[in-house]
């Protein structure tokens, strides 16, 4: 289960908006993404939650090749599928 805090998602946001010339104010952008959060998190279909089973990515912190490294590592340790075989 990914997920960032919303401080880090705004700014993440924010640098995107501003490189393609889009004017954004962060307190705005973090306000909108913890309401957002909030929603989603409380809806009574499909709310937004991680399965009992799911690993939890924090990537606030990690950029994406951390977070990816991190993915497949759990992957390797976990081995779905035996070896040598292929899934489609």
């Amino acid at each position: 289960f990914l997920t960032a805090s919303a401080a880090q998602r705004a700014q993440r946001r924010h640098k995107q908006l501003i490189s393609k010339g889009i004017q954004a104010k962060l307190e705005d952008l973090r306000a909108e993404l913890e309401a957002r959060d909030a929603r989603d998190k409380s809806r009574s279909v499909a709310p937004l939650v991680p399965a009992q089973d799911a690993l939890m990515l924090d990537n606030s912190e990690l950029g994406i090749d951390e977070s990816v490294d991190l993915v497949l590592q759990w992957w390797a340790q976990r081995r779905p599928f035996p070896a040598g075989t292929a899934h489609l």
